[in-house]
């Protein structure tokens, strides 16, 4: 079975985008739960195909709704789907995240989020044993035509 980005909530998203405020939601609050649904079956099928090759014990799809307190801007809704893929843990930590947006602006995250002191000393303890792996994997021609080049801390 194959499943798509719906084209209609990348519409969805460019509408709420000019017209992120309450009543707007509310009138299209229907809409948005239908393509919910559907994304969240692409979600499924990427969880299920991630557990071929690692093991990811939990998916977690984000809420619409902002939390508004902490931020400068103040709009009530995300103008995207997000979800994270944790790995089983203890064994297993990091993860993935996949973020829907339109105007080209999806990304996946893979990784480690805020790691652990005592998980940050070992990989760095790894790198500073043998770096060989991780440069080849970041120089390769192919991984640069995805992913670009890292600078700063992104590595």
């Amino acid at each position: 079975m194959s499943v798509t980005v719906p084209k209609e909530a990348l519409t969805f998203f460019k509408q709420l985008s000019k017209n992120n405020n309450r009543d707007w939601f509310n009138d299209h609050k229907k809409e948005f739960k239908a393509l919910e649904a559907k994304v969240k079956e692409l979600y499924d099928m990427i969880y299920n195909n991630l557990n071929v090759h690692d093991n990811v014990d939990k998916l977690k799809m984000f809420r619409i709704y902002r939390d508004v307190r902490f931020s400068r801007d103040k709009t009530p809704y995300k103008t995207h789907f997000g979800g994270s893929f944790h790995r089983k843990k203890p064994e297993l930590r990091g993860g993935y995240y996949l973020q829907i947006s339109p105007n080209n602006e999806s990304f996946l995250a893979t990784g480690f989020w805020d790691p652990h002191k005592d998980d940050l000393y070992r990989i760095r303890k790894e790198f500073e044993m043998d770096d060989s792996e991780i440069r080849d994997i970041i120089n390769n021609s192919k991984f640069k035509s995805v992913w670009g080049e890292f600078v700063g801390d992104e590595v």
